[in-house]
């Protein structure tokens, strides 16, 4: 594509009609109007990424067979990554506390298998978190056959994810309670660590669409989906929410965000803590 210069950032009512309605279909995101300047200065870095010279011919482009590589960049664009370690600490405190012991004297001692799925990875923070409560909980035991499966739909923050590398501060400011938990080594860079092997080892990191077909069975005995339903209406919560519920184990707990609940209540679904769900045997 030839290279040009941005030189108008102006995003008309129409365009943006456009690329809600195209994120919308592609990744059941709604952006809402109040996203407006959020979304022009997103887009705008997409328009220079492709050397292109307006947010106008940004979206003619989208709409050309040319741009199917764009849309995951578009989406990418326009999700919000915002997370830390131990974020919303009573979910972890519930998982290393009640969750976890109960489900290793249940399971180990014969290979017992246990599985968690953050469906929301973002940068990483929350299924280290989650490795590093399980960890503190498994310690060395072999006998339990133990996975976390940490998805996301932003292929660009799940590469950061994957290299588990984080200024060295992030670190420092944790409570001193859960501090050692989180296990890092120095890294090559300035003021920066990364998560220990033994933490990394234990996710898997995939690129997953909520609202695509999942290609995991199940069953998980915990699924992190947190401040996730904010984005979506709720034709679209509602269904996701019903594949959760098929995809939890009896028994199994669902974590929301501390500002989402259920868009309607399930019958399979009770509240049992701060956006803390256990699914009905």
């Amino acid at each position: 594509m030839a290279q040009g210069q941005l030189t108008d950032v102006t995003l008309t009512r129409d365009d943006m009609g456009f690329i809600s309605k195209l994120v919308y279909e592609q990744a059941g995101i709604v952006i809402r109007e109040h996203k407006e300047a959020m979304t022009r200065g997103r887009l705008a870095r997409r328009v220079k990424a492709l050397g292109l010279n307006s947010v106008a011919e940004y979206c003619a482009y989208l709409k050309t067979p040319q741009a199917a590589d764009e849309i995951p960049e578009l989406i990418n664009a326009v999700t919000t990554n915002h997370t830390s370690f131990f974020r919303e600490r009573h979910h972890f405190d519930h998982l290393r506390k009640d969750v976890l012991p109960r489900l290793v004297q249940e399971r180990g001692g014969r290979r017992g298998r246990i599985r968690i799925w953050c469906s929301a990875a973002s940068s990483g923070e929350e299924p280290y978190s989650i490795a590093a409560v399980s960890r503190d909980v498994l310690g060395s035991r072999s006998d339990v056959d133990f996975k976390i499966l940490a998805t996301d739909i932003d292929t660009d923050i799940l590469i950061k994810a994957e290299a588990a590398v984080y200024s060295a501060d992030q670190f420092d400011r944790l409570p001193s309670d859960v501090k050692p938990l989180l296990k890092v080594e120095a890294h090559a860079g300035r003021g920066e660590a990364r998560i220990t092997e033994d933490l990394r080892r234990m996710i898997s990191f995939k690129r997953l669409n909520l609202i695509e077909k999942w290609p995991m069975s199940g069953p998980f005995d915990v699924i992190f989906c947190r401040n996730v339903f904010i984005y979506f209406d709720t034709q679209t919560k509602a269904s996701i929410l019903d594949r959760f519920v098929t995809l939890l184990a009896p028994g199994g707990f669902l974590y929301l965000g501390h500002s989402e609940s259920l868009p309607q209540p399930h019958p399979q679904l009770r509240l049992i803590g701060r956006t803390i769900y256990e699914r009905l045997p």
